[in-house]
């Protein structure tokens, strides 16, 4: 092997290195992106405020939302939800009760519930595709999707995020400050490294396409 070959193979191997996305590159941008202020709920005289939910748009016809928005029928029925997509389906502690039949007496509302746990260890990563293709035929459908978890911002973020990747084409980077200027969002640091996963995924697939 020549000393040339050598120093050309070293400095391509540290540039794909440098290309691939990192969960603690991504809690970076978390951190440095700013979410434009909001009122506090109370002085906010809004649909969100008179239905104590804590709902945002985070991309057109696609919403992130707590608990709450979830159970708050009302309110949906108000907004148009056509598809809701619970994060955090389960009646463990820090799950959502909800499910099919919850929504029965709401005609037209699709449902789709994922039984995940905001712990770094959960593998997320699993029902990315299952989440884009739910949301998507939402939109498609000229629909409006709520994905919620407890407090929307870790379970229902990710999801959204791997949504914008997906299907939207977005790198992870440009899906986080997407919905960080409607949302205050803070997926935990297994939920970053799996999105960076898939984001490296993705990059390596568009090459060959």
């Amino acid at each position: 092997m020549s000393w040339r070959y050598a120093y050309l193979t070293h400095y391509r191997n540290n540039d794909k290195m440098a290309d691939q996305t990192t969960g603690r590159q991504l809690q970076r941008i978390l951190h440095y992106s700013v979410t434009p202020c909001r009122p506090l709920l109370g002085l906010r005289r809004n649909e969100c405020a008179l239905y104590d939910v804590d709902c945002d748009e985070v991309y057109p016809r696609l919403y992130i939302g707590d608990v709450e928005s979830a159970r708050n029928k009302q309110y949906l029925r108000l907004i148009g939800i056509t598809h809701v997509l619970n994060t955090a389906e389960g009646t463990r502690f820090g799950q959502v009760d909800t499910g099919h039949s919850y929504y029965r007496d709401m005609s037209g509302v699709r449902y789709m519930g994922f039984p995940l746990t905001d712990q770094p260890s959960t593998d997320i990563s699993r029902y990315f595709y299952i989440a884009s293709k739910f949301i998507e035929n939402g939109i498609n459908s000229g629909g409006k999707v709520l994905v919620h978890c407890m407090m929307g911002m870790s379970r229902s973020a990710t999801c959204v995020l791997a949504y914008l990747m997906i299907a939207r084409k977005m790198s992870a980077t440009e899906a986080v400050r997407t919905v960080r200027m409607h949302r205050d969002i803070r997926p935990n640091e297994g939920f970053l490294q799996q999105l960076a996963d898939l984001d490296n995924e993705l990059k390596r697939d568009r090459l060959y396409y």
